[in-house]
């Protein structure tokens, strides 16, 4: 495995369905609210939702490591330290700052604050870690790349109004997914990325849960429909933190995180494809050539 995912022609297609899966999560998670009939400044009918998802994420782990993982968990020698920051940075803080965040701003500003964890992993993996220092080709992809997503959205409602329960908090989101990956890359060597993704998830997905329902006596209405996104959603977060964090563990962080650049550029595309009033522009065809380009200048990088 760790020959394989050390290889760009494996490793760049994985990253990339990682992201892929990550931009599904925009309108899988806009639709589900209507479907579940969720208040849009219920924040905490959100977290809790969150939660939900998470825990049935963390339960298809379960499925997978069954699956993938042949050898046998010693539950004894596992760090559980590090299980818990990480559930803490990447599940609880992320996804709270995050659901309450995009209820006070545009989708616009969502999907550029969010590719912001890109520079976050980038400077702090350039300061921590030896062999992944900062370079030319590096800041090029990250400025090109951002400037594309800011092109994908120019005409979409963006202006430079600051909430900070709106925008800083989607910030504060970027920033706590920024430290949780390179926490991961720090820490979390010798632990297999299928627990990894599995404890992290169970642990952050019953505080969220009681985060939530602490705020809310909502009923969800739950549908075949609802059912069937909730899973997708459980499923996305699955595939995508187990892939994510096994690149991680064979590949420097601050290369292979430029790509979550795509991240916002596939919300936007999935959302012209399934949401009502979205429609696919020449902005967005700009913005993800730009993309595209900057993480092409990043493997101009023979270092």
């Amino acid at each position: 495995m760790e020959k394989l995912f050390k290889q760009k022609k494996f490793y760049i297609p994985m990253t990339l369905l990682v992201t892929f899966l990550w931009g599904s999560a925009f309108p899988a998670l806009k639709i589900s609210y209507e479907v579940f009939e969720i208040p849009q400044m219920d924040y905490f009918a959100k977290v809790y939702f969150a939660g939900i998802r998470f825990f049935i994420a963390g339960l298809i782990v379960l499925i997978y490591m069954k699956i993938f993982v042949k050898e046998k968990i010693n539950f004894k020698i596992l760090d559980y330290k590090f299980l818990i920051i990480l559930a803490t940075l990447q599940i609880i803080l992320q996804y709270t700052f995050y659901y309450i965040g995009l209820g006070n701003t545009t989708g616009v500003k969502s999907a550029i604050l969010q590719s912001s964890s890109a520079f976050i992993i980038v400077i702090l993996s350039s300061i921590l870690f030896k062999d992944d220092k900062l370079n030319k080709y590096k800041v090029i992809a990250i400025i090109v790349g951002l400037f594309g997503i800011v092109v994908t959205n120019i005409n979409a409602g963006f202006d430079f109004q600051f909430k900070f329960t709106g925008e800083g908090f989607l910030f504060l989101a970027a920033l706590f997914s920024g430290l949780g990956t390179v926490y991961v890359k720090a820490k979390g060597g010798n632990t297999n990325p299928f627990i990894t993704t599995c404890a992290q998830m169970l642990i952050g997905s019953v505080v969220l849960m009681i985060i939530g329902r602490l705020g809310t006596d909502i009923s969800f209405k739950w549908t075949g429909k609802g059912i069937a996104l909730l899973l997708y959603s459980g499923f996305l977060s699955a595939t995508a933190f187990a892939l994510w964090y096994t690149i991680l563990k064979y590949n420097k962080a601050g290369e292979v995180s430029v790509y979550m650049l795509f991240i916002p550029i596939f919300g936007t595309i999935l959302s012209t494809l399934f949401l009502p009033g979205e429609n696919f522009t020449i902005n967005i065809f700009m913005g993800l050539t730009l993309v595209v380009l900057g993480t092409s200048i990043l493997n101009l990088d023979k270092g």
